[in-house]
């Protein structure tokens, strides 16, 4: 009888009241609701995985509840091929059941690329290129054992590029990995020829004198023994 009275006296004051109950109630089912889906105040332990095998690492990480994205693939000598070098969150990291484990692969082969994409499979690599330019384009692409080796030529251009030995051809893929060795000009050629022409000039100018000197030599004029016959000619006119 109260409350029938005071819904009758104060219809406005009690429907505001049901709407706040109603939203309270609503409120306390979605939160309840949320909690039980993110598992809210639980926590697991991410276990470390790196070093193992990645079909290991993915069994592991399955059987604790957690899900696995392979992030990315990368390849490191000093690292066996397939196995895990990193994973993300890292070891021991406190985390809510079922986050996703991001995992990075060691690749099973080195990734390859083209060193010189002109399409002229038949013409060397960065043939004539300059040397700054080519051994940025080697370093941009990944190339971490580069050796430089200088012949004698007119610039600073590139003559040759070997991998692993061989002469790399353009369009040709290469393992990162791979020795990589570039020929060089040293660009002295023009100085070592200007050396050279200043040795053979004197040695060119000696030679001359010497034979100017026997030419002389041989144009000396010797006394000469008259004959009979000679003598009787020049007596003929006297």
């Amino acid at each position: 009888m109260n409350n029938s009275g005071f819904i009758s006296r104060h219809p406005v004051m009690a429907n505001l009241i049901i709407i706040i109950l109603v939203a309270i109630a609503g409120l306390g089912i979605i939160y309840f609701s949320f909690a039980i889906f993110t598992h809210h105040g639980e926590s697991s332990v991410v276990p470390s995985v790196e070093k193992m095998s990645y079909s290991r690492a993915i069994e592991i990480l399955h059987d604790k509840g957690f899900k696995v994205d392979i992030r990315d693939s990368l390849y490191k000598d000093d690292e066996t091929p397939g196995f895990v070098i990193e994973q993300f969150p890292k070891a021991n990291s406190i985390v809510k059941p079922g986050r996703k484990i991001f995992l990075y692969i060691n690749a099973v082969h080195p990734k390859e690329v083209i060193i010189d994409e002109d399409n002229n499979p038949r013409e060397d690599a960065l043939k004539s290129t300059s040397f700054r330019q080519g051994k940025a384009r080697l370093e941009e692409l990944g190339f971490k054992n580069i050796r430089v080796v200088k012949i004698l030529g007119e610039n600073d251009c590139i003559s040759k590029i070997f991998a692993n030995g061989k002469v790399v051809k353009k369009m040709q893929k290469i393992p990162v990995n791979a020795m990589i060795v570039m020929e060089v000009f040293d660009g002295n050629l023009g100085a070592v020829r200007d050396s050279l022409q200043s040795d053979l000039d004197p040695l060119f100018s000696s030679q001359q004198e010497i034979s100017e000197e026997d030419y002389t030599n041989s144009s000396e004029t010797y006394p000469v023994e008259q004959s009979e016959s000679s003598e009787q000619e020049s007596y003929e006119y006297y």
